[in-house]
């Protein structure tokens, strides 16, 4: 764990600046063939169908009951589909997706060994990535395209993980030391997951293993943004749309703040006074905003502002994303 002196001068390089994040928890699963686009466009809920090459959008690999197996980013190349995501969730999901793979020309690899995940996200990191030639003006949300970073073939896309601008980068294995010295020599800070955790935190970003897996609804974590409303059947869609046209969900992703420094472990009771409302996800102890989590409790009991306790601690249930400490 990050010292917390440590992790605050670390945030503030990245809040101030731009800060380089090593992502080798992040994969990549590539689908190839022919029938990809149709193919794929039925299983996901993004709109497959609608990117053209260098385009990308956020979706979700739902189940028939329409709960989260994986949230992605989809990556449209010229002869296939990058589908980034955890590592530790790939294996299942490209044994899942190959599963409706019947009479269609469609084959799925995993880029794991071969691609190095990294990314670059704060208030300048376009300029700073600009400073270390690799330029993202012009890049729309969720694009991306190649250029060439320390003598290596990146690709480069816009999205993030922490609430602030954000790029990611594809790298070669073999490059990825030379790729990062060639990002730090352009003063980008070097930041650790820790520094990660208490931004995607404060964001609400929800992460796959802590607040999304087979018992969460898309709008439960307030994803609304991964699912197109305009394209065609996938799987789970029914679920969404009913849940849509109905309006509300049983429970809701919410922002914690702790009253006392002492963190509740993963996993305990979050309860108000006729008992328990719901469950802690996520939690750290982030300088300069004290100990804050996510959790899920009942949409009834989710207004910012209220008093819950989470297991021997006080808390208060506050907006996503979260303001500053100060001036909550």
């Amino acid at each position: 764990m990050t010292p917390q002196r440590e992790l605050s001068r670390e945030l503030q390089a990245v809040r101030e600046n731009a800060g380089l994040f090593q992502l080798p928890e992040r994969g990549v699963l590539e689908v190839l063939g022919s029938d990809r686009v149709r193919w794929l466009d039925g299983m996901i809920s993004a709109d497959v169908k609608a990117l053209a090459v260098g385009c990308g959008a956020p979706g979700l690999l739902l189940t028939r009951q329409g709960r989260i197996v994986a949230d992605l980013h989809v990556l449209a190349r010229s002869d296939s589909f990058w589908l980034e995501l955890e590592a530790s969730a790939l294996a299942g999901v490209s044994q899942r997706l190959a599963g409706y793979v019947i009479a269609d020309d469609v084959a799925l690899k995993s880029r794991g060994s071969e691609l190095v995940r990294l990314a670059v996200e704060g208030p300048r990191a376009g300029e700073r990535l600009a400073a270390a030639g690799a330029d993202p003006r012009g890049l729309a949300p969720h694009a991306w395209r190649e250029l060439a970073l320390a003598g290596a073939p990146v690709t480069l896309a816009a999205y993030g993980f922490s609430g602030l601008a954000g790029f990611q980068l594809f790298a070669p294995a073999d490059a990825a030391e030379a790729v990062s010295r060639a990002l730090l020599a352009s003063g980008i800070a070097s930041a650790s997951r820790d520094t990660l955790e208490c931004l995607r935190i404060t964001a609400g970003v929800p992460w796959l293993g802590r607040e999304l897996d087979e018992t969460v609804l898309p709008a439960e974590a307030r994803l609304e943004a991964a699912i197109s409303t305009s394209k065609g059947c996938y799987t789970g869609q029914e679920v969404v749309t009913r849940l849509r046209s109905r309006g509300r969900v049983g429970h809701l992703l919410v922002g914690l703040r702790f009253e006392s420094e002492t963190l509740p472990p993963r996993g305990a009771e979050i309860s108000g006074p006729a008992g328990r409302i719901g469950q802690l996800t996520s939690r750290v102890l982030c300088p300069g905003e004290g100990a804050i989590g996510l959790g899920f409790v009942r949409a009834e009991a989710a207004e910012p502002g209220t008093s819950v306790r989470v297991a021997e601690t006080t808390a208060q249930i506050v907006a996503l994303p979260m303001r500053p400490y100060a001036h909550e």
